[in-house]
């Protein structure tokens, strides 16, 4: 299991446009479950409204959790999108 913890730094959070990229993103390493936990609340990453729902606002803290056969490639390629995009 890989995990990271990244601070939202968009102004927006976690809006619509990235919340799909993101959600898009994590679909793409088959293989391999990862979730993100906000406020107290962890949901899978690869389901966009559940993503949403978690209202996350700049300044919040994110823990993104992979495990699978794919682990290492998405922890590194899920920071990079959070790092360019949120």
């Amino acid at each position: 299991m890989k995990q990271f913890t990244y601070t939202i730094k968009d102004e927006l959070g976690i809006h619509a446009r990235p919340a799909g990229l993101l959600a898009k993103k994590a679909k793409s390493y088959a293989d391999t479950a990862v979730t993100l936990t906000a406020n107290g609340k962890t949901v899978n990453l690869a389901q966009l409204m559940k993503l949403m729902a978690l209202g996350v606002k700049q300044g919040t803290e994110v823990t993104v959790c992979c495990e699978g056969a794919n682990e290492e490639e998405a922890a590194a390629g899920l920071l990079a999108f959070l790092q360019e995009n949120l």
